[in-house]
């Protein structure tokens, strides 16, 4: 179960809240990409970056030079995955379904080099699983230029919002279309790098994709 926090307890669309562990697992499992909200030198600063997740524990990872990823303070992690335009009779009324999540929590620098390889590991196999052993792996220099932060998934929150629009009663006699525009993140052919050597095939993580995600 997820524990609610005074950070991570809902004060609107109490009814949209989860409360399954399984559900946050599910939804980071499924995205590409989080936002991670950082201050710096005294200001927000939203970064988009690609993650891992290995049991509890969210892998960020980066530069050494990123500042984003040089703080030592609390930070908020964010994934949400959109799975629809609600359109309503009321602009009032539009909204999105959608499943979303957010971490808070300080994050550790990890050290570990195995740890550190794993978490890389696990941020390659999020992009595109089985990608990871077709690849060459991470060498002294590119892991010494790489910083990994390690975030526990213990205060996290997900919402989820399913359905048609809400529109108020009256509004349900006006002659207006209304519904949901499902969206749906879909994969697209291949492109070769254009230096490609001949006789290389598309790989196995590549041909297994599947559409949607």
């Amino acid at each position: 179960m997820l524990s609610t926090t005074e950070r991570t307890r809902l004060r609107r669309g109490k009814h949209k809240g989860r409360t399954d562990r399984s559900e946050l697992y599910a939804l980071l499992d499924e995205g590409l990409v989080c936002h991670l909200g950082v201050v710096v030198d005294g200001s927000p600063m939203v970064v988009p970056t690609a993650y891992g997740r290995v049991g509890d524990t969210l892998y960020l990872h980066g530069s050494t030079g990123a500042r984003s990823l040089r703080t030592d303070g609390e930070v908020c992690v964010t994934v949400t995955l959109l799975d629809g335009l609600v359109l309503a009779r009321s602009a009032f009324h539009h909204s999105a379904n959608h499943r979303s999540a957010m971490v808070y929590g300080r994050p550790r620098v990890v050290e570990d080099e195995e740890e550190r390889m794993s978490a890389l590991r696990a941020i390659t196999e999020q992009v595109l699983p089985g990608r990871w052993e077709e690849v060459r792996a991470p060498t002294a220099k590119e892991m010494a230029a790489t910083r990994v932060l390690a975030l526990s998934l213990a205060e996290a929150s997900v919402k989820v919002r399913t359905g048609p629009p809400g529109d108020d009663g009256e509004d349900r006699e006006l002659p207006i279309w209304a519904g949901v525009l499902p969206v749906r993140q879909v994969f697209g052919e291949p492109e070769p790098d254009p230096g490609l050597a001949p006789g290389i095939g598309v790989p196995a993580s590549v041909r297994g994709c599947r559409s949607p995600r």
